[in-house]
């Protein structure tokens, strides 16, 4: 499978199924699905396909370039994949090794986001804090049940969970202390909205944090109007970005990122992602919200080809800031085509109900944290293990070939079927698709693609200037 597209000046070939990217001129991307179907396909076919516009010398030299390119196997790659993943995900299924907690610390929380899928913290139900004794236990069934893996990812979620930060801090105190004796290693990750971060709980993340979610929407007006305090007197922009900007600086830059959500409200968020980076944070997120389309916030498909032309927008001035020397890192525009992760994680994804799982104050283990407080999804507690089995293995069997739509779409090696709970909510089916999701996960990867072109093209072009001056 194939995938052509063009952008800022780009002709973009992919081949879906080994992962290679080409860069291309014209006659080649022209060529390249004229020979898909026949690689055979000589000068005389070509042209007329191509209704003269190219010179025989000019198709018979790319056409067989083209078909060096695909004995080399970069092109037109056969889909090899789906038995294997049948295989990994059964196995999955049956071991039920956990790698990865969402640890629910605090029901409860000091601002009153308009968007929280969390209801404000209370997740469907009553406001609560997580004791250190359900704490100790949930990170005790994670170790139990983690197999041979040594690295285990909590994060400590909420709500707000700087409203319980003692409990967070005995908890590390304690996953430390076990770390030698069981052979493992913890990375843990505080997500919190900035209202209590101060001084102590800055040094203290600084220390024990592997990463740090700092929750932001983008320019004041948009911020304050999705994220407002209790006291809607008070500015939660005016509160954090201080805060945010210290605890960014001093991770110096790294191992952390602003985290937004943008809705109908800022349909030009490239604007609140550019604000973020003006502000001086380097890695950001900004990502679209999910909720009931009965709300005047939500995203609708007429907001789509906006929202595409906004991803282009933010492209192409990422290019234009890293080429100052202005270093910005997008999440949505992270891609790694040399390296990342395994064929079985790219076509399984998130591995919410199996290796990730979400546990409430009380205990309760829900497949993710976007499930939470939905009794259709309790799966069991930390003390009496995995009551409802048939959850994990539902999700643990859900990946691109589960899903009808994901199997001939170019991104599935990248999105891995999208996220198991926007599918739900969206479909009321882990198999099914979010369709506004899809079309801006496409454009994402595109643009992604695009932004390492550019940059390598920059990267070669200085050189090139660097040689012919020496």
């Amino acid at each position: 499978m194939i995938h052509e597209y063009k952008n800022n000046g780009y002709n973009i070939v992919m081949d879906v199924n080994s992962g290679a990217v080409h860069v291309v001129d014209e006659i080649v991307y022209d060529l390249i699905p004229l020979m898909e179907d026949n690689l055979d396909a000589t000068v005389e076919e070509l042209r007329e396909k191509t209704s003269g516009k190219y010179s025989d010398a000019d198709i018979k030299e790319v056409a067989e370039e083209i078909r060096e390119l695909a004995e080399a196997g970069s092109l037109y790659t056969k889909d090899i994949y789906e038995d294997y993943v049948d295989k990994f995900t059964e196995r999955k299924v049956k071991d039920h090794i956990v790698k990865a907690m969402c640890l629910h610390i605090a029901h409860d929380c000091n601002l009153r986001c308009k968007y929280c899928f969390a209801e404000e913290g209370e997740y469907h139900g009553r406001r609560a804090m997580m004791s250190y004794e359900v704490g100790k236990q949930a990170l005790d069934y994670l170790m139990d049940h983690s197999g041979n893996r040594v690295n285990l990812e909590v994060d400590f979620f909420g709500g707000e969970p700087t409203m319980n930060f003692d409990v967070v801090k005995k908890l590390v105190a304690y996953g430390r202390s076990q770390e030698k004796i069981r052979n493992k290693k913890f990375r843990f990750t505080l997500t919190t909205n900035g209202v209590l971060l101060n001084d102590e709980i800055l040094e203290f993340a600084n220390k024990e944090m592997g990463n740090l979610v700092l929750s932001i929407d983008g320019r004041k007006k948009i911020h304050d109007l999705m994220r407002p305090t209790a006291n809607k007197n008070v500015s939660s922009y005016d509160l954090i970005v201080p805060k945010f900007q210290k605890a960014a600086e001093s991770r110096n830059q790294t191992n952390y990122y602003v985290r937004g959500t943008y809705t109908h409200n800022n349909l030009d968020f490239a604007q609140d992602v550019l604000h973020l980076h003006d502000l001086g944070f380097e890695q950001i997120s900004v990502e679209p919200v999910v909720c009931d389309p009965k709300e005047d916030y939500a995203l609708r498909e007429e907001d789509v080809p906006t929202l595409l032309e906004q991803y282009d927008i933010l492209a192409k001035e990422i290019i234009k800031r890293r080429k100052a020397g202005r270093f910005i890192n997008f999440f949505h525009f992270m891609i790694d085509l040399e390296g990342g992760p395994c064929i079985a994680k790219r076509l399984s994804g998130c591995g919410s109900g199996g290796e990730y799982i979400a546990v409430t104050p009380w205990g309760d283990i829900y497949p993710c944290h976007q499930f939470v407080g939905e009794e259709k999804f309790l799966m069991g507690n930390v003390f009496e293990g995995i009551k409802n089995p048939e959850i994990g293995e539902e999700f643990g069997r859900c990946n691109v070939y589960a899903k009808p739509e994901c199997r001939n779409c170019f991104a599935k090696f990248y999105c891995s079927g999208g996220c198991a709970a926007n599918s739900w909510h969206s479909t009321g089916s882990l198999t099914g698709n979010y369709k506004l999701g899809c079309d801006l996960q496409r454009k994402r990867i595109e643009c992604a693609i695009m932004i390492k072109a550019a940059l390598a093209d920059a990267e070669e072009q200085e050189k090139e200037a660097t040689e012919e001056g020496a």
